[in-house]
């Protein structure tokens, strides 16, 4: 009887404690949506998302975001194209050719850079990253190549750890038939196990996509913060994020909407992200 009341007072207990996650998340979907939604009525959709000025001082006041959307896009984009890359191929050599002192070594670095705080990251960037851009490209430095530098560089861990779990995830089977009948040990990796571990690579993607388009300190710091289109990767450009940290304070209760409504906007970036890589790992399991 005893055994029996603690077992289902600990699953009851366990159930309300899922419930405040959910409860949470549900408030936090109410708050943004309650508020950016009549905004968004109210100024018109289209105004607001291909809108190519953003001037709530204005009279009349202009909500046009879609110069941020394009930032948030070239910076998340060059994000990618340098992380995944250094991201993969890191995670190959740690799982495949990384003796274990060099493993202990390799391993806590990636970890501790999950940990380090994005400002952190900024004055990196700001100190090495900038300098090193405007020597090369002229301008200030503070630009799309910046930002995408920097995050490529943030994302690493994101993408470095799920890719080695993945391609650890593959039988050992298919490695060693590969390398039986005959193949190197690279045409066994690129060509055998890096397709088998794709499900996990993609993820590794995308969320290294929905962890770019997220930021924000460390984004501010060195994009620039010009709300406009760009025409070249050496221009600066503002991003969603950034946009509602620099304007929150000052806002006024319409311009606090419209930063609402960019926020939405962001939120609902995100959550397409994450329902793409739930399909993505539920077709792994599937495959499985």
């Amino acid at each position: 009887m005893n055994k029996n009341f603690k077992e289902n007072f600990m699953k009851y207990f366990f159930f309300v404690i899922s419930l405040i996650s959910v409860f949470a998340l549900l408030l936090i979907c109410y708050f943004i949506f309650s508020e950016g939604i009549p905004f968004v009525k109210e100024y018109g959709l289209k105004a607001f998302l291909f809108g190519k000025v953003w001037a709530p001082r204005n009279v009349p006041a202009s909500y046009g975001i879609v110069s941020m959307v394009v930032g948030s896009v070239y910076t998340t984009l060059g994000a990618i194209i340098i992380g995944l890359p250094i991201g993969l191929l890191t995670a190959i050599y740690m799982a495949f050719y990384a003796n274990k002192k060099a493993y202990k070594i390799l391993e806590p670095a990636v970890q501790l850079m999950a940990g380090i705080p994005s400002i952190v990251y900024g004055f990196f960037a700001l100190v090495v990253i900038v300098p090193l851009v405007r020597k090369a490209f002229g301008g200030d430095g503070m630009n799309i190549i910046t930002a995408s530098l920097l995050l490529g560089i943030m994302i690493l861990p994101t993408i470095i750890s799920i890719c080695e779990s993945s391609l650890r995830a593959v039988p050992k089977s298919f490695y060693q038939g590969s390398v039986a009948l005959g193949a190197s040990k690279e045409i066994s990796i690129f060509k055998v196990v890096v397709p088998a571990a794709k499900s996990g690579i993609i993820s590794s993607f995308i969320l290294g996509i929905g962890r770019a388009i997220g930021e924000t300190m460390a984004v501010y710091l060195i994009a620039g913060n010009q709300p406009r289109i760009p025409t070249s990767i050496t221009q600066g450009v503002r991003t969603l994020t950034t946009n509602i940290v620099i304007e929150m304070a000052y806002a006024t209760p319409k311009h606090r909407q419209g930063l609402i409504a960019t926020a939405m906007v962001l939120f609902i970036f995100i959550l397409i992200i994450n329902t793409i890589f739930y399909f993505i790992k539920g077709s792994e399991k599937n495959y499985e």
